[in-house]
């Protein structure tokens, strides 16, 4: 169980939960809610934060906002080991200079998306990585095909692992065949699961970490399927997996920030609104979310 558990050695192990960012409702960050936050995951049993990801809208922050959540992230977290901040940027130098940031701030680890202003080959691909990994913190890829057009395939993965330009990479193409070749090809490259809703299949298949959504309203539960999951528990892990699979899958969705921060909500916690261009769920959706989100409260999730 060490192995696939957090440990400070290899800090991007373990849940590391995508935290959503808590905004009031003239719209600027609510930094005390976001340090609350992330202290009570760490407290619920999630292993860390990865702050400024995509459901962190790090779009949306200025440079200032950006930086400070980082410092808010590893002051609450209490160990900058746990924390994984995303590091995307349209320029390498960009990338390189918030992981600068991040090794500043005692942060453990950085993820980082590929180019993702147009698509970029291979070439520059390994050279933005590579950029990216002279900051001296270690680097996990995040691949995600369907919304930045750029596909970190298992031997691109293997090669910028031989590059050493990555330790880890969170897989959210949602094609879990993928794990199989990806341990084939690059063996000390970590796997990490990269959407909830395929958390069970790449546990199965030998990921040793979590990069997640859903833990924002429902952390114990999440940690404890994560747990029998990787452990090959499948008795306790399926019957979880398919009571909260009617919630994961929104973290695969266009919607995911909304959906996740009105769960939040409805379970207690401060989601708030989103900035544009995200808007507020509407009809079919918020239905669907809150009556999942309420049966998992029913089923005894919290």
């Amino acid at each position: 169980m060490t192995a696939l558990t957090w440990n400070s050695t290899r800090p991007w192990r373990g849940i590391m939960v995508a935290t959503a960012l808590p905004l009031r409702d003239d719209l600027s960050v609510d930094h005390d809610a976001y340090a609350q936050h992330v202290r009570w995951l760490i407290e619920q049993g999630c292993d860390g934060v990865v702050p400024n990801g995509s459901l962190g809208e790090y779009q949306t922050l200025t440079d200032e906002e950006r930086a400070r959540v980082v410092r808010t992230a590893v002051e609450a977290a209490g160990d900058g080991a746990r924390v994984m901040p995303g590091v995307a940027a349209y320029g390498s130098a960009e990338s390189r200079r918030w992981a600068e940031q991040a090794g500043e701030a005692g942060c453990g680890s950085v993820l980082l998306l590929p180019p993702n202003a147009y698509r970029a080959d291979e070439r520059a691909v390994r050279a933005h990585y590579a950029e990216a990994a002279k900051a001296g913190v270690p680097v996990v890829a995040y691949n995600n095909p369907l919304d930045t057009k750029v596909d970190l395939t298992p031997g691109l993965l293997a090669r910028l692992h031989q590059d050493g330009s990555i330790v880890a990479v969170k897989e959210f193409s949602g094609d879990v065949r993928r794990a199989y070749e990806i341990a084939e090809l690059a063996p000390e490259l970590d796997l990490l699961i990269g959407a909830d809703d395929v958390l069970l299949e790449l546990a199965v298949a030998g990921a040793v970490g979590w990069v997640a959504g859903y833990p924002n309203a429902f952390p114990a539960t999440c940690a404890a399927l994560y747990h029998a999951a990787v452990a090959g528990d499948l008795d306790t892990a399926l019957p979880l997996y398919k009571s909260l699979h009617p919630l994961l899958r929104w973290d695969s969705k266009t919607e995911f920030v909304q959906c996740i921060k009105l769960s939040m909500d409805l379970v207690g916690r401060h989601g708030g609104p989103a900035r544009p261009p995200r808007s507020p769920l509407t009809g079919e959706i918020e239905a669907e979310v809150r009556a999942a989100t309420e049966k998992a409260v029913a089923t005894g999730h919290h």
